[in-house]
């Protein structure tokens, strides 16, 4: 038996101790994170998949995992060796977790979740569903406390101060902003839970997650104090001091349950981000959403400055490395490991670079139609003078975050190859030089990069793009470009990115990525005023690819002129080796 199924197993026991039906293990923790802390990576625990996204469902008898289009070739790989049915989701047919559990159970069996690991609104809304057949839902039990031997403790690094040159702002002026958004609702409190909120109110940092810069607590606001929720041992003196300042105590982690419990005012909570067992203890709830999430969006100008600084430096880097990567693979014995691992230690001689803002992706051929493959020791392949690598990596900088891919041509390519580069250029080109009124959401916009690619037949189920974090995650939301509607607007301030792709199982991939900027464009004759991307990203596309009769005008000309940008920010900074090289690849096609 594998070690799955031997942990499989230990569940059903604990299942059957506590009179459990089933039981669901999601991919989050307390704080609703995309990427978490070891201590919470239950679900790839229990099923062996690792992608950042899916949960688990198992009864006594069954199991399936639910994953999006990003791990659906992951997954299959990854769970081939359990008895774990892959669900992908939003392709029809795909039932949701509540119709698999309603079709394989019966009326007064029970289903059981951790309430510290899903939001209110998730379990409200299975509770919802379960309750139609008759099947009871209990929220009070984690087994992986017990089944789990030597389960990672909650993190205790220390945190860090982020310093007012790269924030911009104080926190105190913060708090200030949220307690006028609290007089505006009448609330007495306000809980942040999402670790990206409270690193941003606070100007802290931590190194509790892989590649975002955040660290486990909470945060409670209220009309005349704040308190700092985590493991003391995380705060040192300068640090708690600095806080002071700034009107925040700190408190031990656990001790936010107590605290909730006594206090009697008003709290706003936004039930889609705070976990169903700490929303318990509130007394008095506010449902609404948390208006740090739209302040955090809003970047002023110190922040836009550290962005364009970081771009630089990553630029930089990106070019030194693609230099070295197109010579080093004509000469042999490359894989993606060794490629990754390069581009690593060309960002890590940047000023300011604390590490990569997410696992890298250095999918080659095949590889690259995995949308978030991430090489292994036993995934890792050698790379060829030939076909396509796509590359998709970013950096963390004290001075902002950066998120960038790139599809490099290695050497001949197929007509399709050639095709499905110029059709995801396209898109990207499309997207990227939009201009559009106030009130603009991401979803209105999320088809311009998806035309070229419709009129021959091909799609992409993945988003457009996502908001990039101020040195914080590089998945930063709530806005979007998304086919399923996205209602937060576009405004100036926001960071997304451009996106697009194309994957042929078994063959390739082919995605181009920027990080860009909203700002103001014209007032407009009429309704306006109106918008457009400023492009923070600074690196070269690859030209020779490119099947030029493909594209339009306007397309060609937008290319020509980012590529005539990328050469006059990056070169001053190159010598003249790099320089000659980034000339040539920069050329207008």
């Amino acid at each position: 038996m594998n070690k799955i199924k031997e942990r499989m197993e230990s569940l059903r026991t604990l299942m059957r101790a506590n009179n459990l039906d089933a039981f669901i293990t999601p991919s989050t923790d307390p704080h609703s994170g995309e990427y978490v802390p070891d201590r919470w990576k239950s679900r790839s625990w229990i099923s062996g998949f690792t992608g950042s996204a899916g949960t688990a469902a198992a009864t006594l008898d069954k199991c399936a995992l639910w994953t999006d289009s990003r791990y659906f070739l992951q997954a299959e790989e990854q769970l081939k060796d359990t008895d774990y049915v892959l669900m992908k989701e939003k392709i029809e047919g795909t039932p949701s977790v509540a119709e698999w559990l309603t079709a394989n159970l019966k009326s007064g069996d029970t289903v059981g979740v951790d309430g510290w690991t899903n939001t209110v609104t998730a379990v409200e809304e299975l509770a919802e569903e379960l309750k139609l057949k008759g099947i009871k839902l209990r929220t009070d039990i984690d087994p992986y406390d017990t089944i789990w031997e030597d389960r990672p403790e909650i993190p205790a690094q220390k945190a860090f101060i982020h310093p007012i040159k790269y924030a911009g702002e104080t926190s105190a002026s913060k708090l200030a902003r949220i307690r006028e958004k609290l007089q505006k609702t009448n609330a007495d409190a306000l809980l942040i839970s999402m670790l990206d909120e409270v690193a941003w109110t606070t100007n802290l940092r931590g190194n509790d997650i892989e590649y975002n810069p955040v660290f486990v607590s909470y945060l409670l606001v209220t009309t005349e104090s704040a308190t700092l929720y985590t493991r003391k041992c995380k705060i040192d003196a300068e640090t708690e001091e600095l806080l002071k300042t700034e009107g925040i105590d700190v408190e031990e982690y656990s001790q936010i349950e107590q605290s909730l419990k006594s206090f009697k005012g008003r709290v706003m909570v936004q039930p889609d981000k705070t976990n169903y067992r700490v929303y318990s203890f509130i007394s008095n709830p506010l449902r609404c959403e948390c208006p740090v999430s739209y302040m955090k969006i809003m970047k002023n100008e110190v922040e836009i400055n550290g962005y364009r600084s970081a771009m630089l430096k990553d630029g930089i880097a990106m070019v030194r490395w693609m230099k070295w990567m197109t010579e080093a693979v004509k000469n042999g014995n490359q894989t993606e490991l060794s490629l990754e691992k390069k581009l690593y230690e060309f960002r890590a001689e940047q000023p300011l670079f604390k590490g990569e803002s997410f696992a890298s992706i250095m999918g080659y051929g095949p590889h690259g139609a995995i949308v978030h493959y991430e090489p292994t020791e036993e995934t890792d392949i050698p790379v060829k003078p030939e076909s396509l690598l796509l590359i998709d990596s970013g950096g963390q900088y004290l001075d902002g975050t950066t998120d960038i891919t790139r599809t490099i041509p290695l050497g001949p390519l197929t007509d399709e190859e050639r095709r499905d580069y110029t059709l995801v250029l396209r898109g990207f080109i499309n997207l990227g030089r939009a201009h559009f009124p106030k009130g603009t959401c991401g979803t209105q916009l999320d088809c311009l990069a998806r035309t070229p690619m419709w009129e021959y037949g091909i799609n992409y189920l993945h988003g457009t793009g996502h908001g990039v974090g101020s040195f914080l995650n590089v998945h930063e939301g709530p806005h979007q470009f998304r086919m399923n509607h996205m209602p937060t607007t576009l405004e100036p301030g926001m960071t997304i990115t451009d996106e697009p792709g194309i994957y042929i199982e078994g063959k390739h991939g082919v995605r181009h990525e920027n990080t860009m900027l909203i700002v103001y464009d014209k007032e407009g004759i009429t309704f306006g005023p109106y918008y457009k991307f400023e492009h923070l990203t600074l690196c070269p596309i690859f030209t020779s690819p490119i099947i030029k009769e493909m594209m339009q005008d306007e397309e060609v000309k937008w290319f020509n002129e980012y590529q005539e940008t990328v050469y006059e920010k990056l070169s001053p900074n190159l010598d003249e080796e790099h320089r000659q090289w980034l000339y040539e690849i920069t050329r207008p096609i």
